[in-house]
């Protein structure tokens, strides 16, 4: 089963595509980030990562995907935009008619270390274990994706 992961954000998007096995074991297809400056409009960078995400969707053809939620952000403006890119996210999924499952970060966490509090760096071990990897996705949002990825595998 192929699975589309992704960390939306409006300054980065992380995604990534893993094929599973029947024993739901990850290989990574490919992996990467949406990236929009910032002297950008916004309008402009939803418009970006909408491109992106219609390109990525044509080319790998998930079967599904999960998309990390938005629980706090300690400055409003943030929330909104971030919930603005996440939506055209969204529209981009419904578009192409893939299942969208969505993982809180406690959710990701518990599924991919066992404990729904672990640190980043562990997820960021465990992805890389997972996926027989040589070094930690860049950026972070990367890795992110990747444990959505596998969070989303287990649902399915």
């Amino acid at each position: 089963m192929r699975i589309l992961g992704i960390d939306p954000g409006l300054a980065i998007v992380g995604w990534a595509v893993l094929d599973f096995d029947r024993d739901l074991n990850p290989t990574p297809v490919d992996y990467g980030a949406i990236t929009t400056k910032k002297g950008l409009s916004v309008s402009t960078r939803l418009k970006i990562i909408y491109d992106d995400m219609h390109s990525i969707l044509e080319e790998f053809n998930p079967e599904v995907c999960g998309v990390e939620t938005l629980l706090f952000y300690n400055n409003a403006k943030t929330a909104i935009v971030v919930g603005e890119a996440r939506g055209v996210i969204l529209l981009t999924l419904e578009e192409f008619g893939l299942p969208i499952h969505d993982f809180t970060p406690l959710q990701v966490k518990d599924v991919v270390t066992g404990y729904g509090k672990a640190d980043k760096r562990q997820v960021q071990e465990n992805v890389k274990r997972f996926c027989n990897l040589e070094s930690i996705p860049k950026p972070d949002d990367v890795a992110d994706a990747m444990a959505v990825a596998i969070a989303t595998s287990r649902l399915v």
